[in-house]
């Protein structure tokens, strides 16, 4: 908690303001019991705890653990295949197609 107060003060001394509806903070701990308020409060702003979120594409848990991650991916490679599965299929239709083709 005593870190979030510093983040606030730190923001302010260069003239920034930290948006609470944009800021949640994890707790990663091998301790369960590490953490367990669910909110933080300073001044006006609440931060939410949450116990997952994605940074720059990777999935990042307070377990740290990369299951959720490679599940993700996972659904991700599975759909672009999916989606893409006709337009192979049309691809080598038409290559097969003008390899019959005698001139």
């Amino acid at each position: 908690m005593q870190n979030m107060y510093a983040l606030v003060a730190a923001t302010r001394e260069i003239g920034l303001e930290v948006s609470a509806d944009k800021t949640k903070y994890m707790v990663m701990s091998r301790d369960q019991n590490a953490g367990r308020i669910h909110s933080v409060k300073t001044d006006n702003s609440t931060f939410e705890r949450v116990e997952e979120f994605k940074n720059l594409g990777t999935i990042l848990t307070n377990q740290n653990s990369i299951g959720e991650e490679i599940k993700s991916r996972l659904r991700s490679g599975s759909a672009c295949y999916h989606s893409m599965q006709n337009f192979f299929v049309f691809q080598f239709a038409i290559q097969k197609f003008k390899d019959q083709d005698i001139y």
